[in-house]
Formats: C-alpha cells, structure tokens, sequence
C-alpha cells in the first residue's frame, strides 16, 4: 500500500490487517509508515514500513524488494500515494506539472510494473489504483492533479485488459470528497483564490463528507475473492456526488 502513513491509505492499511493480511506500508514519510506497521504489529499483524519515493523507480524496487523478503510475494497491490498542488493554469511550472505526474501517474506505473511478476507467477492477484473525481469531471485550480488521476484511470483499464486473462483484476477507486488533511489543504487554497467549491456534506446526497474506512471497505471488496468477475472498473466513492 503506497502513501500508507496517513489519510485513506492508512484507513486501507488498518482495513487490511484486520481482515488477516500482511501489510507493506509503503510511504515517503518512512517514519510515518514504520509508526503505521508497528501499530498494525501491535495489533497481531503481519505488517513492515518502508520509506518510499513512487516517482524514484530504484526506491520502489528496493522496497517492494524488502516487501517480498519479508512478507512474501506481492499478491495486492493498491497506489494511494499522490500529490496535489492547487495552482491556476497559468501559474503551473513545467516543473510543478513534472512533479505532480511523475508521483500521481508515473509512480503507479513504477509500482504496478515492479510489483506485478509476483502475481503473473502466482495466477492470481489484484491492483487497486486510486484516482480522483477530479479525473473524472475536473477542479479548479487543480489542472496538472487531473490530468494526472485522468492518467490513472486509463491505465487500469489498459492493464485490465492485458491481465484478465491470468487471474489478475485491476480496479479503480475515485474518491470525492473525503474529509481527510488533503482535501482540507485543498478547500484553504480554493477559497484563498475565491474558487467555489462543494465543501459541505449536507450538499451531497448522503448527507456526509467520506471518510477513509468508506474507501477502505470498497478496496476491501475488490481485493477479495468474490470481485473476482470484476477488472477495469471504476468505483465512484463519492456520495451519490457523480453518476
């Protein structure tokens, strides 16, 4: 699990462990991530933390590598680690835009494409990539972190296509609003900008903001046995907010 130190990926991770799984949690805060696996080995998981830099190809290997030493192949892989930067269109560096792709888009590609042979061998696993509404239908303020979650979305469905056939599904889980630091970080930008936004829970369908265990029990969902007939989907995790 990538960006497991915090937010919806720690809410997956605990969701894991709890279910009987071996958690790597893979994060660029490695202590943070070392903090989540040792509350999950507290717990009676099976669980280590690496630190992680999903647009460093060399720093994924290594520690999907310590993954597979120490807790065995790759059966599950979900890529929750992103970053998002809100910044009008006109102000977005060529090196802001690099950034935001190489984490958000280029390191699921990283992930997947290290992690995968484990499953090929094995004749079975499954790949949860986690997107955004904002790939879906756009934000403002928010051009390059959409075309980036837009990225990802292709990309599973590409590689649901190629791997159906070997026991594989790759699945997408796109959040709305989930009331986590990064969508809190979000709402201070826009409204510094005068950019309106659908911040208020009452406004949705369901009458809440998300939470992380609401992403987690879908994850949890695709990562089983039972979803097995299902690969190159997109779960709209959003309240009734999006068709």
């Amino acid at each position: 699990m990538t960006g497991g130190a915090s937010g919806m990926s720690r809410s997956i991770c605990e969701h894991f462990a709890r279910r009987g799984d071996r958690v790597g949690v893979l994060d660029i805060n490695g202590e943070g991530a070392t903090a989540v696996a040792d509350e999950l080995r507290a717990e009676g998981a099976a669980a280590i933390g690496c630190a992680v830099d999903v647009a460093d190809r060399a720093s994924i290997e290594d520690a999907i590598g310590r993954v597979r030493s120490e807790l065995g192949p790759v059966e599950i892989l979900v890529t929750g680690a992103a970053i998002s930067k809100f910044e009008l269109f006109t102000d977005i560096s060529v090196e802001s835009w690099q950034r935001v792709l190489s984490v958000n888009l280029t390191g699921t590609f990283h992930c997947i494409q290290v992690a995968i042979p484990d499953m090929i061998a094995a004749g079975w696993g499954r790949i949860v990539t986690i997107s955004s509404s904002a790939g879906q239908v756009g934000t403002p303020m928010h051009a390059h972190y959409a075309a980036s979650k837009g990225g990802v979305i292709a990309l599973t469905r590409a590689l649901a296509f190629d791997y159906a056939r070997m026991g594989i599904t790759v699945n997408n889980i796109a959040p709305h609003i989930i009331d986590m630091p990064m969508f809190r970080a979000g709402i201070a930008a826009t409204r510094s900008e005068n950019v309106a936004t659908d911040a208020d829970g009452d406004r949705l369908p369901v009458g809440r903001l998300g939470t992380g265990d609401d992403i987690a029990a879908c994850c949890m969902y695709l990562t089983s046995d039972e979803a097995s007939f299902i690969t190159g989907q997109l779960y709209g995790v959003n309240g009734g907010a999006l068709p």
